[in-house]
């Protein structure tokens, strides 16, 4: 099977003979980065809502539309077969890329948002009783607020949530004492998308199994910064979208413990995801199968593989080190600006800047910097309560990825104080 190559972001320093994150050579994956928005050269800075794609996806993705496209399972001709290996290749890439101990126990869903709703209406909607609490954290995003207060409604749940600091960071004071009531499953963020901050994962997990709960990640924050390692964690459940880690839209991965998986009824019904199927009653299939019902995004799956084996065999921790610079720079270059607040100065960031300026709404914030080429996210990036907690309506976000620079952080200063110059 081919596996499409590795192009790695890093060139050796002639004096020190150490290795160097060469951004240069990660923009040159990208070809939207050579397009002009306004006049103005792009500057992409908003990796946290979607991350930009490489040259990698689109000659996977053509590839397999012109050469191999076909229905997965149980065909029997050529390209039902090529197809089918590609789409369970991808599945041991997910295994691989989570650090999974089984490759069944990576289900392709839609994304996050789809993962999160998989396991609270297949694992908590059966599970949970008349005043069982369900714990989060006032930082989640919305997908991992909503699904939980509705399976809530439907069985008489409670959904609780611990606080966080003013840097977005989990209270573990306000988690332990949450953990005493004894819920039943706990949720919660493994990178903020409003603060960047890095919760303390791992030992919330601990904590959490302690107390005798399930435990849920959500990782689409998390893994186009960091290295997953999701039995290193313990967790039970953690799940990515492929768009914010340079794939495509529409997939993603949910990891869960096969014990729990093999335990959990079928999420939704219909072609792929049985064993027979009679008028009176069906059997279904085993896990992973069980949860991926119909016809899949297989071309997304398949770009999703071939982005995760390229982004795996890159300098990882050189781009950690490069996003989390960028982020200091930011910080410190913004926070001279008069009139700016910043939020979540918690360190390490992986790459995500939010902020409010005392003269402009975030709106205009936004359309001033789109004016002058730069891509921002403004409003409350489906984290309401966490708006809330900071006693603001919106913020605006700039979030970075392995092909931002220093000198787009310097046009955002700029861009910034073009803002001042016309609302102050």
């Amino acid at each position: 099977m081919t596996s499409w190559v590795s192009r790695r972001c890093w060139v050796i320093n002639v004096q020190t003979k150490e290795a160097v994150y060469d951004v240069e050579k990660a923009r040159a994956e990208f070809p939207i980065l050579q397009r002009t928005v306004n006049g103005k050269q792009l500057a992409y800075l908003d990796n946290g809502a979607t991350a930009q794609r490489p040259k990698v996806l689109i000659e996977a993705t053509d590839h397999f539309m012109e050469s191999e496209n076909a229905n997965v399972h149980r065909g029997v001709h050529t390209l039902s077969q090529l197809a089918t290996d590609r789409y369970e290749h991808a599945r041991v890439v997910a295994q691989r890329f989570l650090g999974a101990r089984e490759a069944r126990e990576c289900i392709f869903v839609s994304g996050t948002t789809g993962a999160i709703n998989l396991v609270a209406e297949a694992y908590a909607r059966p599970l949970l009783k008349p005043g069982d609490l369900i714990l989060i954290t006032e930082s989640e995003h919305h997908s991992n607020i909503v699904p939980w207060q509705i399976v809530a409604e439907q069985t008489g749940a409670f959904v609780v949530a611990a606080s966080v600091d003013a840097e977005g960071v989990v209270d573990l004071e306000s988690f332990a004492k949450h953990l005493v009531a004894g819920p039943r499953l706990v949720a919660f963020q493994h990178v903020s998308n409003v603060t960047g901050a890095v919760q303390p994962v791992r030992q919330m997990t601990k904590m959490a199994h302690d107390a005798g709960a399930v435990v849920l990640i959500d990782g689409a924050q998390a893994a186009p910064h960091l290295e997953v390692d999701v039995q290193a964690l313990d967790c039970d459940f953690y799940t990515f979208s492929a768009h914010k880690v340079y794939g495509p839209t529409g997939v993603g991965v949910l990891f869960g413990k096969s014990a729990l998986l093999e335990r959990m009824p079928p999420y939704q019904g219909g072609g792929s995801m049985i064993r027979t199927v009679s008028i009176e009653n069906s059997t279904f299939a085993d896990i992973p199968q069980r949860f991926e019902a119909g016809t899949p995004n297989i071309t997304g799956v398949v770009g999703m593989a071939a982005v995760l084996e390229w982004f795996m065999g890159l300098d990882r921790v050189g781009i950690e080190r490069h996003e989390a610079s960028l982020s200091r720079i930011a910080f410190e270059r913004l926070g001279q600006i008069e009139g700016v607040r910043l939020f979540g100065r918690s360190q390490p960031n992986p790459g995500i800047v939010s902020f409010v300026m005392d003269c402009a709404h975030a709106h205009d914030v936004g359309t001033i910097l789109d004016s002058e080429g730069i891509a921002i996210r403004v409003g409350h990036h489906c984290c309401m309560p966490l708006m809330r907690r900071f006693q603001v309506a919106a913020t605006a976000r700039a979030s970075f990825g392995m092909y931002n620079t220093i000198d787009e952080v310097e046009r955002l200063a700029m861009g910034l104080q073009k803002v001042r110059e016309i609302f102050a």
